[in-house]
């Protein structure tokens, strides 16, 4: 009778353990599709949305108890990490089929967030002798980079890293910080005394002409800019000094563009008085300010200070008026850094005593959480808000990546490259565009995500933006694409190498929108929405002929929609169809010893 019971027994958990199976498999398939739509951008309801708490429960509710919270920690991270990969339910106990396979799960390089050994390194030509990068700031909307360097040289780099434009601060002063003026369509940076507004977009000798306003109170020590889209022609800036101010100085285009219509001398930079600004500032820490944000998401700004009582303040611009008392947040030794993460809605907090802390931001009195493992100084924090990941940085250039829903860490790395005067970093963004993340020290140097890595290996990526053109030129068997940010690439349609590619054909900023090849195979035409023509070797790539904007041209009137090359009855000489926007149709003529 008892082995009869026993049988039953066993029958009945093994069917109890199948249905949980069954159910664990779903619950893994469910969390797997959500990982997939979050990455490819997909709105997920925050009801449908399973979180690692939300996960946690769900196995104890069908395994039981005897589940450890660490072996489902890690369990949960690989499957964020790489929803495609093949998953053991053996794995959520904390077995592994072989020794090899528990060791590979830690060591493989597919399960590290950042490919270290992938990284970029870009050195910036021009910059003055041991000149560092002091502060890092990305555009996401215009996919431009500006790099400002403590002696003076403010760099603005493009989507592929290549120098735009840049400009020296002929300044004795050294820089301390940059940031963009939205409205305005400027860069502003600070040096100790003074605050510089650089129009990056002038041409000639006027590009190396600034505003210089002074003097100031303090020494100036970070800065950020106010993003508000209903301030029409205006941008407010934020600045945090060594006396524990917090200033907001208030600058319209009127401060600058008329100013510089009537100046004679345009390169000539233009000292304005700080005093004809408006301008409100409130002391509110009783050390340095190192470092101030404004967040969009709260509609308040932070700063923090080493102040060991008023650490963190976060609070609405308008407490800078009046002395109404303000959010603060204390922590022994106060906090060089810190970030938010829109998601999670934390702020993550870190300094001198080593730990990073989680503060929800209506409460300032106790952290929700403390993440420990830095053996230095913390002096940089970012965050990934799509993978909900946050970096930290120590001052002995070792990174830590943790997963803000687990509060477990992901990865340590460290950057070893570099003398002892290539020490320190200062300055570390995460640019979300590229999934990349960029440190400034004597080099810029940038670490790819390894799903960035990985999705290359797996779809060939042509452009970082969608394609306008793609022809196929069945002489040379290779295809010519072309995408909205105007790069021209030539591909071997075998192997899929690139052959070469064409920066900016048209001129900075001109979008092409159409395109031929000639019946040889030997040329390729180029037109653009302003309705220039240019006629290019293919062999080469190397520009032949160009037909110019007309004088009284209106923009985007002369759009090109399409060319085509017809055949022409002498050998030297070259017929262009081209179907403009408005609805006209032009013949161009072209000869090799002549312009169009």
């Amino acid at each position: 009778m008892a082995t009869k019971k026993e049988k039953r027994l066993n029958i009945s958990r093994q069917i109890k353990f199948k249905s949980a199976l069954n159910g664990f498999e779903k619950l893994v398939e469910h969390i797997a599709a959500q990982k997939k739509d979050e990455r490819a951008g997909l709105f997920v309801r925050k009801e449908d949305v399973i979180d690692y708490d939300k996960f946690y429960a769900a196995v104890q509710e069908l395994f039981g108890p005897e589940v450890k919270n660490q072996d489902v920690k890690c369990f949960y991270r690989k499957l964020c990490n790489n929803p495609d990969a093949p998953m053991d339910w053996c794995e959520i106990f904390g077995y592994f089929s072989s020794e090899e396979d528990a060791l590979a799960s830690q060591l493989d390089e597919e399960n590290l967030i950042f490919l270290v050994s992938r990284k970029q390194r870009v050195v910036i030509s021009g910059s003055r002798r041991r000149d560092v990068i002091k502060c890092i700031v990305k555009i996401p909307q215009l996919d431009l980079l500006i790099a400002a360097s403590q002696k003076g040289l403010i760099t603005v780099f493009n989507s592929q890293m290549r120098v735009h434009t840049s400009t020296n601060v002929t300044d004795t002063s050294w820089i301390t910080g940059c940031d963009y003026l939205a409205q305005l369509k400027r860069i502003v940076a600070t040096t100790e005394r003074t605050i510089i507004v650089w129009d990056y977009k002038a041409q000639g000798n006027s590009q190396e002409s600034y505003f210089v306003i002074k003097p100031m109170d303090h020494c100036l020590l970070c800065v950020c800019v106010v993003s508000l889209p209903d301030h029409l022609c205006r941008d407010d800036i934020l600045l945090g000094d060594d006396g524990g101010f917090v200033n907001k100085f208030t600058v319209n285009s009127d401060d600058f563009g008329l100013k510089q219509a009537k100046s004679k001398k345009k390169s000539q930079n233009q000292i304005l008085d700080s005093k004809n600004f408006k301008s409100v500032k409130r002391k509110l820490h009783n050390d340095w300010v190192m470092k101030i944000r404004y967040i969009s998401a709260l509609n308040c700004f932070g700063s923090c200070s080493l102040d060991s009582v008023h650490s963190l303040v976060l609070e609405s611009l308008k407490r800078l008026e009046d002395n109404l008392p303000v959010r603060e947040f204390s922590m022994p030794r106060g906090a060089n850094t810190f970030c938010y993460c829109v998601k999670a809605n934390v702020i993550v907090t870190g300094g001198e005593d080593k730990v990073l802390r989680l503060w929800h931001p209506n409460i300032s009195t106790k952290p929700v959480g403390k993440l420990v493992g830095h053996m230095f100084s913390i002096t940089e924090i970012v965050t990934n808000e799509k993978d909900q990941l946050v970096i930290s940085l120590s001052s002995a250039k070792v990174f830590r990546v943790w997963d803000i829903q687990t509060l477990s860490l992901l990865q340590v790395f460290h950057d070893s490259q570099g003398g002892p005067g290539d020490m320190q970093i200062y300055s570390m963004i995460y640019d979300a565009n590229h999934g990349m993340l960029i440190t400034g020290s004597s080099v810029i140097d940038m670490y790819p995500l390894t799903r960035m890595i990985q999705d290359t290996k797996q779809i060939p990526h042509t452009h970082e933006r969608e394609i306008n053109v793609m022809l196929y030129n069945k002489y040379f068997h290779q295809v010519l694409t072309i995408c909205s940010e105007s790069i021209i690439k030539v591909w071997e349609l075998e192997t899929g190498l690139q052959i070469y590619q064409i920066l900016d054909p048209h001129g900075f900023n001109v979008e092409l929108t159409s395109a031929a090849i000639d019946e040889s195979g030997f040329l390729f035409a180029t037109g653009a929405y302003n309705g220039t023509v240019k006629i290019w070797d293919f062999g080469s790539g190397q520009e032949m002929k160009v037909l110019p904007e007309g004088k009284d041209w209106k923009e985007e009137e002369h759009w090109l929609k399409r060319l085509i090359f017809l055949k022409a009855q002498g050998k030297q000489q070259h017929l262009v169809l081209a179907l403009e926007r408005n609805g006209r149709i032009k013949m161009i003529q072209l000869r090799s010893e002549e312009k169009p």
